[in-house]
């Protein structure tokens, strides 16, 4: 579809209000039909083929996915650029590009660079440039994301815009409360002044209680100790899910670089893949300390 003027064009909204408003907007207006020769017909295959109440649903499980922490953060990056170091009011890329030039001088924004960030979780009334982060940063750190500005900031005005016309003054009741605004994930970060003052413990992969002293380096616990085969076969089975994909988003990366038997340089921060393959690969790496927990594999020879 063909936009003008609306946020599935503009560049300082991110990947996932753009995803959106697209899918709305082809549920709501557009309309397939082949050799349609009168009016009434074309009209008729119109009315059959928009789906108000599917984009109502679409849009619903969306927003349920950003409370409950289900939406990869490639989609909530947002990007601007750094046209100068000062402006009259504090702006979230130019606050976050000095935060980075005091943590790692080497990587710091340049004027003229378009810088990424996402807004994460702060204290109450903190504002939003001094809750902007580096996505890589983010990922690595585990740091919670601020659903509620995504929805409020990002999400809700587009959405009224397009739906008002249709579902009246309820759109706001119907689309940003109600059920499946209830459920919320809560997300534990690795810094902070509160990660000072914790100790973290290795749990029982089986039923996720917190193994006892003694029994740390285990991978189960007493109790799920029978069922230690099963769960290592799933943990394998996941390991290799994310070795097959991450192995194509590296083929596709390469690709991309123009070459299959090199490195990739690739640091594009824009690029969706790029926050996709970092997540993976961290996910890999948790992954593979959950199997070493398990022990060596046991080789039995066969004797004849």
């Amino acid at each position: 579809m063909d936009c003008k003027g609306i946020e599935t064009v503009r560049r300082d909204n991110c990947t996932l209000v753009v995803d959106v408003i697209n899918t709305c907007l082809q549920k709501l207006l557009i309309n397939r039909y082949d050799n349609i020769m009168s009016y009434r017909a074309v009209l008729k295959i119109f009315v059959t083929f928009r789906d108000p109440d599917g984009a109502v649903s679409y849009t619903k499980q969306v927003i349920s996915d950003l409370l409950q922490n289900n939406v990869d953060i490639s989609q909530l990056v947002i990007t601007k650029e750094l046209t100068k170091s000062d402006y009259a009011a504090k702006q979230a890329h130019v606050e976050l590009s000095k935060k980075i030039a005091k943590r790692d001088p080497g990587n710091a924004p340049k004027l003229g660079d378009r810088v990424p960030y996402v807004i994460t979780a702060g204290t109450k009334n903190s504002k939003a440039f001094e809750k902007a982060e580096d996505p890589i940063y983010v990922l690595e750190n585990n740091i919670p994301i601020d659903c509620k500005y995504y929805l409020e900031n990002q999400l809700s005005k587009p959405l009224l815009r397009i739906f008002q016309p249709i579902l009246g003054d309820n759109a706001e009741s119907i689309l940003l409360r109600g059920e499946h605004t209830r459920s919320r994930t809560m997300v534990t970060s690795k810094v902070g002044a509160l990660a000072a003052f914790t100790q973290k413990k290795e749990v029982c992969l089986g039923c996720k209680s917190v193994l006892p002293k003694g029994y740390e380096k285990e991978a189960v616990c007493a109790y799920c100790k029978p069922k230690e085969a099963a769960l290592y076969q799933q943990e394998l089975c996941h390991n290799r899910m994310l070795e097959d994909r991450f192995a194509s988003l590296f083929t596709e990366c390469q690709r991309c670089q123009g070459s299959l038997f090199e490195e990739i340089l690739c640091t594009s921060r824009d690029c969706p893949i790029f926050y996709i393959r970092k997540k993976v690969q961290m996910e890999l790496e948790i992954t593979k300390s959950k199997l070493t927990r398990f022990g060596d594999p046991v080789i039995i020879e066969e004797t004849d």
